[in-house]
This record gives C-alpha cells, sequence and structure tokens, in this order.
C-alpha cells in the first residue's frame, strides 16, 4: 500500500473500530473481536484498501506489541494478588501448558482422525492461553481479584513453554527428532532468566526514573517508550524470554514508588489499548476467509476440543492440591482464552516450509475467532452462572493525577470502598487517617463531592488520599475497614459499631 493511502486507511480503520465498539458495549462485544473483523474487512478478500500478507514482518509487529501489552498488564497488578495465586498461575504456565497440547493432539490424531504431523503442531500452537485477549475481555467484568489475576499472570507467563514445544515440534516434524533434554534446559533458561532479567531491568528503570530527573514532562514518555523496548530486548539477546521480562517488569515498577508514576501509568494504559487494537487489526489483515472453505470444520473441531476437553482437563489436573473450588476451576477453564500468540505460532510452520503450513494457520485463526467470540463474548455470563460476579462498579468519571517532577515521599492512593452501592459510611473527620494524609477527591458516579470534614463517605466512592508513600497500606485500612465493619453481623452482646454493649444498670 502507499505510505500516502496508508495515512488514510489506518486511521480510518482505528476510527471505525472505536465507533462500533462504542455502539456494541452494551452487549459487551470485545474489542479485540471487532478489530480482527475490520482487518478481514479492509484486507485483501473483501474491501481490498491494505494488501498484507507478509508473515514475518506480521511476527514482528506483534511481538513488538505484546510487550508493551504484556508490561502494562504487570504493571497493574498488584503485590498481594500476585503472592496469593503464584502459585497455581504458574502451575498452568507449565504443566498446564504441557496437558492442554498433550490432550489436544491426542483427541485430535486418536479420535479426530487428523494427519500426525498436522494434529501434533496445531495441539503445540494453541495450548498457550493469551495475554492480549485476556487482558482486554477479563478486565470488563467483576471478578474476585484473586481469580483475576490467576488468569492474567497464566497467560502472561504461559508463552515460554508454548514457543519451545512448537519449535521443537516443528524440529521433530521436519527432521525427524529432537533432543529432549535441551528442550527442557531451553526451557528453564527461557523461563527463569525472563524472570531474573525482569526483576533486575525493572528496578533498573525505577533507579533510572529517579536518578535522571529532567524537568520537561515529555522527557519522562520518551525514558517509558524507551525503556520496554530495552528490557524485551535485552532478554532475547541472552536467548531468555522477552515476553515474561516485559511483564515481571512492569510489576516490579507497578509496585514500586518513581518519579512521574502516575503520568508513567496513563501512558501504558493508552499505549497498551493501541496496541490491542493494532495489533488485532494486523492478524486480521493476514487472513483470507475465502481459504477457509476446506478449514473451517476443522476450526470449529479444534475450537470444541480445546474449550470442552483439554483446556478443563489441564486445569484440573495442573491445580490439584491447590485451595481452588470447583466455581473457580470451570471459571479458569472458560476463559482460557486463545488470541494473537497462538496466530503468531501458526506463522511458524510457513516459516519452516513445511507443506501443510498455510492449512495450520487457516485452522488455528478459525478457532481463535470462535475462541474470543464465544468464550470472551459469553465471559459475564458464565462467571454469573457461576456466582461468581461481584456487584459491576462503574467506571469513575473524574481522577487526580500527581505530575511530580522529582522524588518525593508523597503520591496520591486511589481507594474504591466496597458496596453496597451508596450506603452510608463514616464522616471524614471521624476516619483514622495516618498524619499528613489529605483526602483530594471523592467520585461518586457522575458527581464529585468536595470533601469536607462533615462530609460522610459512601459505598462505591473512590476515594483520592495525598499521602507518604509508607502510609498507603494504612490509608486503605483506614478507609475500608468502617465499611466492612458495617456489613459483618454483629456478635452476640455487640453493636453494629463493634463496641461491647453498656453495662446494664443495677
Amino acid at each position: 500500500m502507499p505510505l500516502e493511502l496508508a495515512y488514510i486507511v489506518a486511521p480510518v480503520i482505528l476510527i471505525c473500530i472505536v465507533l462500533v465498539a462504542s455502539l456494541l458495549d452494551r452487549w459487551s462485544v470485545p474489542v479485540i473481536l471487532i478489530a480482527l473483523g475490520a482487518g478481514i474487512l479492509f484486507g485483501s478478500d473483501v474491501l481490498g484498501l491494505w494488501v498484507f500478507s507478509d508473515f514475518l514482518q506480521a511476527n514482528q509487529i506483534a511481538n513488538f506489541a505484546l510487550m508493551f501489552i504484556l508490561f502494562y498488564g504487570g504493571f497493574s497488578t498488584q503485590r498481594e494478588h500476585f503472592r496469593q495465586v503464584a502459585l497455581p498461575a504458574i502451575s498452568l504456565a507449565t504443566i498446564g501448558v504441557v496437558l492442554t497440547a498433550l490432550a489436544t493432539f491426542l483427541v485430535l490424531w486418536l479420535l479426530a482422525g487428523w494427519r500426525f504431523e498436522v494434529a501434533l503442531l496445531v495441539a503445540v500452537i494453541v495450548s498457550s492461553t493469551d495475554a492480549a485477549a485476556t487482558f482486554s475481555i477479563l478486565r470488563r467484568h467483576s471478578l474476585p481479584p484473586n481469580l483475576s489475576s490467576t488468569i492474567e499472570i497464566e497467560s502472561a507467563a504461559n508463552d515460554p513453554m508454548a514457543i519451545l514445544l512448537t519449535l521443537g515440534a516443528i524440529e521433530a516434524v521436519s527432521h525427524g527428532q529432537f533432543s529432549t533434554l535441551a528442550l527442557v534446559g531451553e526451557f528453564a533458561w527461557k523461563f527463569f532468566g525472563g524472570i531474573g532479567f525482569g526483576i533486575a531491568l525493572g528496578h533498573g528503570a525505577v533507579w533510572l526514573f529517579n536518578r535522571l530527573g529532567p524537568e520537561d514532562r515529555g522527557h519522562y514518555y520518551v525514558l517509558s517508550l524507551s525503556v520496554v523496548p530495552l528490557i524485551f530486548g535485552l532478554t532475547n539477546l541472552a536467548e531468555a524470554s522477552g515476553m515474561l521480562a516485559a511483564f515481571i517488569a512492569g510489576y516490579v515498577m507497578g509496585n514500586r514508588p518513581f518519579v512521574h508514576r502516575q503520568g508513567v501509568a496513563n501512558f501504558f494504559s493508552a499505549m497498551a489499548t493501541i496496541c490491542d487494537m493494532s495489533m488485532f487489526v494486523l492478524l486480521g489483515l493476514l487472513v483470507s476467509p475465502s481459504q477457509w472453505s476446506g478449514s473451517w470444520l476443522q476450526g470449529v473441531v479444534l475450537f470444541a476440543v480445546l474449550a470442552f476437553i483439554a483446556r478443563p482437563f489441564a486445569v484440573w489436573i495442573g491445580t490439584l492440591g491447590m485451595r481452588l473450588g470447583r466455581r473457580a476451576r470451570l471459571m479458569i477453564a472458560w476463559a482460557g482464552l486463545r488470541g494473537s500468540v497462538p496466530i503468531v505460532l501458526s506463522t511458524y510452520p510457513m516459516a519452516a516450509g513445511l507443506e501443510f503450513g498455510n492449512e495450520i494457520f487457516n485452522i488455528v485463526f478459525f478457532a481463535v475467532i470462535l475462541s474470543v467470540l464465544i468464550q470472551g463474548s459469553t465471559l459475564g455470563n458464565f462467571s454469573s452462572w457461576l456466582g461468581l460476579t461481584t456487584p459491576g462498579r462503574p467506571k469513575p468519571l473524574y481522577n487526580l493525577e500527581l505530575m511530580t517532577m522529582s522524588r518525593s515521599d508523597m503520591d496520591l492512593v486511589v481507594v474504591d470502598l466496597p458496596g453496597p452501592q451508596g450506603v452510608q459510611g463514616p464522616r471524614i473527620q471521624n476516619l483514622n487517617l495516618p498524619p499528613g494524609s489529605v483526602i483530594t477527591l471523592i467520585s461518586r458516579g457522575r458527581e464529585v463531592v468536595a470533601p469536607r470534614g462533615d462530609t460522610h463517605l459512601e459505598g462505591w466512592d473512590q476515594v483520592t488520599v495525598l499521602a507518604h508513600v509508607a502510609d498507603h497500606e494504612q490509608v486503605r485500612q483506614a478507609l475500608v475497614q468502617p465499611f466492612e465493619l458495617a456489613m459483618r453481623p454483629p456478635a452476640d452482646g455487640e453493636d453494629r459499631d463493634g463496641s461491647p454493649p453498656p453495662a446494664a444498670e443495677a
């Protein structure tokens, strides 16, 4: 496509996605599905406005987008949630991927009668869940924090295993053999090396932000745009997992104070959204629906095997002995969305020159569309059916940002007060806030409440407090505890406020 035309077509595609997403928001249609559809619509088989078929370039662009999506996923993951769900999430990201691939392969080969090589390659390619699809869809629904964190962390950490299984399977199909010992060693380095690089470089990025202190606010965004590719590139240069390093570095930075942190958070949030849409448009441009006539039925079979056999099997076996209830396991199984990573991996057989590479790409792409369409669109209803959905909290329409231009131990902490909505809480003057803490904003639905001493807090308020970083947890407790106490049934002989009853009169 001529560059002059690209200046017109690319913005038109993105504008159309936003418009359609706004119209279909009430039906919870995933934005990434709309982006895929836009790519297919403007691609070679339909309108023909943008002809794109360079799989190698698509792979490189998708990796660039994924590192920002994963970095922001880690940045927005709270430390307390990560610690609580690390064991099941990592188990699913490693053992779960192998079990998914094994179950999918055996069903496709032995029961569905697929060709051995095709069944093997398809099984390993679709073995991992997708971070971009998971982050995009899950955060539209109100799930318990530990459950959503398990699903999100798994999706961010399971790429190394899927990539290694795919490379090993291609080597086995191409040359008839591969080294299991070498594959295990390579995975160990990619996984643990990615974590190590992420931790080290994440701390290094925090030091850099605090050390430089440029006076021009725009320089922080240049630093932000540079840090993530640098972390990804250095880790990949060492042949560890750059994707995992990006997620871990984001997690490290997101849980540490540094200069201009709120501005950086807003920047990465916007970058992740742009990358998410753009990547799925690009993947939509790659596909040719006219080629689906010979592979759509296999795509349906693959989706059914994944959603109803392989994924549930992997979740149940991969979390044995862990404190996960039946409903949580069912939700994790249904939330095993497939997305951009399987599509990118499905280009590897074509790059290796395998004769059935194009067939594998079309099968995987069709199954991914079904996964995003069916599983992504029904996650909210499914969680409600399981009784796991917490009351939907509307997104606040107002917020404050502390654009710090030098190191400070003061920062804004935002606290979402528990429900039910509108229940009356304590007055601000009666709160036990740490010294030096000041409530600066109360966002209540569509209105802003000016904080004063006699102002009552209400359920579902979002309260912004300026406080010392070391006092943030104490601030949260001071705001949340009065509501939790009010919702707890009083013990025998206890008043609603938790105080003992007055002494009986003689």
